[in-house]
């Protein structure tokens, strides 16, 4: 009888036993499924998320630095790559090296893609860069002399947009609707014989010395000291139609965490911030 009873004990303390490890496993189970995922909205469990977005130095990564924190508080980490030109954030995005890129208007955009056959999308329109036409020679337009020379930027886009401000400052005319797309040829009328010359956009403001006047980007202007407010002598109406995009390759266009930085750079705070710093050189286009 004792032995029987002994064996009933057992018995009893290996079933609580079992009991306790499969309650112990249900309930780890449900943890791990409701987990919260990257980007999730409780993002105090979530890992954060690192996006690399390249950007010219003036505006566009001063205003992206002013974001950092506000995403860092989302989880996204913003990483701010460099560059100086108007061809490497493209072809960098392109190839996956970097997540976005900010630093061109829709129209560079679309002649981009065109000749490169990519499909890089804009997510947001953030700012406005008046183009303008400056000069260390003379202070007016109408001081121009016979056969000076006037720089522009050599990318179609850009190059067309400066023979437009151009001929709205009087110098020149093109051929009727050309639009944006003018290029030296399309020069109907030079009064004064003006040589337009092509260069790098970003050499722009380092060859003011060398010629009578340049058409320059503001971005570009800005980071050489110059004030489009003040030094440009003609600049574009503040209701210019390039506004400064946020760009990402077409399939990523729904990515959460794009869509935040998105987001970010359309908000009052921004606006904000282009307003207080950069006092009508730069306007926001949201």
């Amino acid at each position: 009888m004792f032995q029987k009873r002994n064996h009933v004990t057992l018995l009893v303390v290996l079933v609580l036993s079992l009991a306790i490890v499969l309650t112990g496993c249900g309930t780890t189970a449900p943890n791990k499924a409701t987990a919260p995922q990257n980007g999730g909205a409780t993002g105090t469990a979530a890992k954060a998320v690192t996006l690399k977005v390249g950007a010219t130095p003036v505006p566009h990564a001063e205003i992206l630095e002013f974001v950092k924190p506000i995403l860092a508080k989302d989880g996204v980490n913003l990483d701010i790559v460099p560059f100086t030109d108007y061809v490497q954030p493209n072809l960098a995005l392109d190839k996956g090296d970097i997540d976005a890129n900010f630093f061109q208007h829709q129209p560079y955009l679309d002649s981009f893609n065109k000749d490169h056959n990519l499909k890089l999308v804009t997510i947001a329109k953030v700012h406005i860069e008046p183009m303008g036409l400056y000069s260390k020679k003379v202070k007016k337009v109408d001081e121009f002399k016979n056969g000076d020379t006037i720089a522009i930027p050599n990318d179609p886009s850009n190059a067309g947009r400066a023979l437009a401000l151009l001929q709205k400052a009087g110098l020149i005319k093109l051929r009727e609707g050309v639009g944006i797309k003018g290029t030296a040829q399309d020069i109907i009328d030079n009064p004064k014989q003006l040589k337009v010359k092509m260069l790098d956009a970003a050499q722009l403001p380092r060859v003011l010395q060398d010629v009578a006047g340049a058409v320059i980007n503001t971005n570009f202007a800005l980071e050489a000291k110059l004030n489009p407010t003040q030094d440009a002598m003609f600049i574009e109406d503040k209701d210019s139609p390039y506004a400064n995009i946020l760009v990402v390759k077409d399939i990523r266009t729904g990515d959460p965490n794009l869509q935040k930085l998105a987001k970010v750079l359309n908000s009052p705070e921004v606006k904000k911030f282009i307003e207080d710093k950069y006092k009508g050189s730069i306007v926001a286009a949201f």
